[in-house]
Parts: structure tokens; sequence; C-alpha cells
């Protein structure tokens, strides 16, 4: 994709849009479950829906699918990966995937609105027991983008006073949390490891929030947020957010601060509704019982340390799932023509933890 779009044949997310376009699969039952395509609040959701109830209502995940906030649909992440959706619905579980729209022909915070419509659509209760869905076992969920997505709607809702229905939990996979600091240690120890470069992911940050290459330029070089907002450095200050072993030998340096002129005219990098680690301990202490999942070898590991490490100091139950041996996306490796032990092995420990604990 980086190659067509240097040489000017197509822009880089088009590219990879036509391949994902290849992945998608029409949704298929089989005698355990019901897979169906529906909207809710007019954005396409794919359903698990298992056939049996096993003991009265059912459990729901609500999951956000990854991409960089620019590829990927419902049908693509359900079936990509179908062990994954089929032992959630396995448990009793009913699975919703939704596909909310894609930049570059959307920007933030549109993927968020989208996101937040269809959570705010479950959670009715006409819906709820539309599906046999137990109100008090819900669980909004998602990978990379989906995982910062996923945060970012579990922290709109406590600030929603129409909503009812609470969320029992949170389960973060490899989550993207903030665009403030892109020099943590595990941006620069996994700068040119696939599946996600840092460069790559810098560019992914930019073209949620704009085309306009400035931007990418001063989040390359971490020179993008403006001296006013200086205020919110210390909620992604990884010297005092990291474990001594991610420290490693990486010394921490003030922030070089840059153009005001960027953040007025972008001001997303800089909301919480796309970095969920800007926000106060005080909110953070409300949120539900969470599941964070990080890799050793992904440049997005630091955020979700810090997150975790944030909201066990803020009082909320988590359990943070740190695989050393893994690296970003690895979780779905599990089927198709890679298929690694270490996806099988984050599922299993993922969907153990759903079953002991939604």
């Amino acid at each position: 994709a980086e190659v067509v779009d240097q040489l000017g044949l197509m822009h880089h997310v088009e590219a990879l849009m036509l391949v994902t376009t290849f992945q998608y699969i029409a949704p298929t039952s089989d005698e355990n479950v019901t897979v169906m395509d529906t909207e809710f609040n007019n954005v396409g959701v794919r359903l698990y829906l298992p056939r049996k109830l096993f003991d009265g209502l059912r459990r729901a995940v609500v999951y956000f699918h990854g991409g960089g906030w620019c590829v990927g649909q419902a049908g693509k992440l359900a079936d990509a990966s179908k062990p994954f959706s089929l032992k959630i619905a396995g448990i009793n579980t009913l699975l919703a995937s939704n596909s909310y729209r894609l930049a570059p022909k959307y920007r933030f915070p549109v993927q968020f609105e989208d996101a937040y419509l269809v959570m705010k659509f479950f959670l009715q209760s006409s819906v709820l027991s539309q599906y046999g869905v137990d109100p008090d076992r819900i669980c909004v969920a998602g990978d990379s983008a989906g995982g910062n997505l996923a945060a970012a709607v579990a922290q709109q809702l406590l600030e929603d006073s129409e909503v009812e229905t609470k969320l029992k939990a949170q389960a973060l996979l490899y989550p993207a949390l903030q665009s403030l600091d892109l020099n943590l240690p595990s941006y620069q120890e996994n700068e040119n490891k696939p599946v996600l470069s840092k460069l790559y992911m810098v560019r992914l940050w930019s073209e949620y929030f704009t085309s306009d290459s400035s931007l990418r330029e001063a989040m390359a070089s971490n020179r993008h947020v403006p001296v006013e907002s200086s205020h919110l450095f210390p909620f992604v200050n990884w010297s005092n957010l990291l474990p001594e072993e991610l420290k490693k030998d990486h010394v921490y340096t003030s922030p070089t601060y840059g153009s005001s002129e960027l953040a007025q005219k972008y001001p997303g990098f800089l909301d919480p509704r796309a970095a969920p680690l800007l926000v106060s301990d005080a909110q953070l202490r409300r949120l539900p019982l969470t599941y964070v999942l990080t890799c050793q070898y992904d440049v997005l590991r630091d955020d979700g340390v810090m997150y975790a490490r944030r909201l066990q100091a803020a009082g909320v139950p988590v359990t943070h799932d740190h695989a050393k041996d893994a690296f970003h996306g690895a979780m779905f490796f599990v089927s198709g023509p890679i298929e690694l032990a270490v996806g099988h092995r984050l599922v299993n420990r993922y969907i153990k933890w759903l079953n002991e604990n939604l």
C-alpha cells in the first residue's frame, strides 16, 4: 500500500481497503450459532447469536474492529477470525460487531460517533429484551483502533444521562489510547517491527484527523502538541506509569512543543474521545471491570500498560494480560494462511476471562 501510494497510483488506505474487500465473507450460520447482518442506528452490525439459552438470559459483547480507523468491516472481522467469534458465542454470549465509517472519507469524530450510536442503541431495554441479553452482563470490547473506540465509548457512557444500562466490563486488546507522545519506549523499541511500525502508526493517527501532511510530519518528530496543552502530559508520562522492566535504559525527556495552529485546526488529537488516556483519575475510577491485553513487540504496548496502571491506581478492577512473546495483531492469527500458536493462546485467555468475569 505504501509503495502504491508513493508511486502516486492510489492512496495507501484505498489500497488497503481493496485488499480487505476480498476478505469479506457473507454471514454463515450453523447448528449452534445464528449469524446475521443488521443495523443499529443505521450502522451496519454483524450478530453472532447462540441458538440455545443455557441458563436464562445470555451475556453480550459489543465489539469494535481494528484497522487504524481506516480499514475493516464487521464481516471481515467476524470471519477472518471465525474461531474467535464462535468461541465467544460458545459461552452463551451474543457478539455484535459493527462497521463504522472509515477514514480518509470520514474523519474523527465520525468513527467514534458511529461506535457510540451502536452501543447506545444496543443498551436500550427493548433491544436487550429482543435478543435475550442480561442487562447486567454486557461488555464493550475492541482491538487496536477498535480498542480505542471501546475505551472512549465506555468513558462517554458515564456522562450520558439517557443511558440507564451500565456496562459490566470493557476489554481492550492492544489498544491505541493516546497520540500525545509518540516516542514512548514501545515506539522506540518496536520502531520497525511488523505488523505495525512507528511511522505507519503515526500515519494512521494523522489520517484519523486530517489529510494535511503537516500534522503527520509534526507527529513523526513528536512536535505536534502546543505548550498550552502541556497540562495533559502527566496523563501519559511513562516515567511515572511504566514498570521498571519496560523503562529499561530509556530516559524520559521533557516534551518539545509544537505549533498552536495545528491543534487549532485539528483538535481531535487532544480530545479524550480520540485519546482515552487524557481523562482525569476521577473519571477513570467510575469505569467498569477491565481487561487489557498488551504485547511486548508492539508500538502500542505502553499505551495499554499506562492505562491499566492508571485504572488500577484509581481503584478499578483490572486484569492486565501482558504477552511477552507476542506482536500487534497476534490474537487474530488463528486461521487462514498464517496460523500461530500464540494467537490461539491469547484468544483462549481472553475467552477464559470473559467466561469468568462477564
